[in-house]
């Protein structure tokens, strides 16, 4: 057996599916398919049971699993070793980011720490914040930016970029347009468009509306800021946005403060303690992209 087999069975009892188990780890599905049955035969019995819709463990497979990732992480370990002797920087580091959240310093930090260190591919992947602190806290991914209500995650380090309100966005003419500031219950009053689960800004919400026994008519969800906005600005219901996600309408749309909401929206950088060189290298990058004027 080698690694790549070990890395290959891993991949596909993580996603119970030979073919994101290929997308993931960049190889053809008969590749990785092949791989995995040689393992088979070098090991004398089946590791992966073939015969449903999903790929699952046979009794063989569950009890190899832990050992295969023991040695995939010693093997990782031993490349850090030399790698932390020697200074080298290479690798990959696998960079979340909450959808369709346009950050220009987190680009300008993958900019310059490409520049500085052309050894390390960096890979970026979207989701919502819940999957992509999921993805954090499995390893599956080095670094995120990700939304959060009130306070960021328990058990990771974390960087907050904004703190901030919720406001509720209308278009000129609606009775909330022009107002200082509006309660819940008035904004509830009316049919909502929102960010879907698992994002900051609708945690915060949905969090606010629970404390108060509100059970708001979401009428529509859209997972980019910009879509919410625009369904807004037709007349479709009561955007609830963040005070930067809305400031960015604001030729367009009234942006008036939710005064009885007092838990901030959050973005933030999460990782996980000890972390590697290159991600060290990416932080220091992104502490400077983050804290010059302007940034976020």
């Amino acid at each position: 057996m080698d690694l790549r087999q070990l890395e290959y069975f891993v991949a596909v009892a993580e996603d119970a599916n030979f073919t994101r188990a290929a997308q993931r780890v960049h190889v053809s599905q008969s590749g990785v398919s092949a791989q995995i049955r040689q393992l088979e035969r070098d090991l004398g019995t089946p590791l992966i049971d073939r015969s449903g819709r999903v790929a699952t463990l046979t009794r063989a497979g569950a009890a190899a699993l832990p050992h295969a990732r023991a040695a995939l992480a010693a093997a990782a370990a031993v490349r850090q070793a030399v790698d932390d002797v020697t200074g080298l920087l290479s690798g990959r580091i696998v960079v979340g980011m909450v959808t369709a959240c346009t950050v220009t310093p987190l680009f300008d930090a993958l900019a310059a720490f490409h520049l500085a260190h052309p050894g390390v591919e960096i890979a970026l992947v979207e989701g919502n914040s819940d999957w992509l602190i999921e993805r954090v806290q499995s390893g599956a991914a080095d670094l995120a930016l990700i939304g959060a209500a009130g306070n960021p995650p328990q058990g990771l380090e974390a960087l907050t970029v904004i703190s901030e309100g919720l406001v509720a966005a209308v278009p000129p003419g609606h009775p909330l347009a022009g107002r200082d500031a509006v309660t819940l219950a008035e904004v509830t009053g009316y049919p909502i468009v929102s960010l879907p689960a698992g994002t900051g800004v609708r945690a915060v919400f949905d969090q606010a509306c629970a404390a108060q026994g509100r059970r708001p008519d979401i009428a529509l969800q859209a997972s980019a800021p910009g879509a919410v906005a625009d369904l807004a600005g037709r007349g479709l219901g009561v955007a609830i946005l963040s005070e930067t996600m809305a400031a960015g309408f604001s030729g367009r749309l009234a942006a008036v403060a939710i005064e009885d909401v007092v838990t901030p929206s959050l973005l933030a950088l999460v990782w996980t303690r000890g972390e590697s060189p290159a991600l060290s290298e990416l932080l220091v990058h992104s502490r400077r992209a983050f804290s010059r004027p302007g940034a976020g």
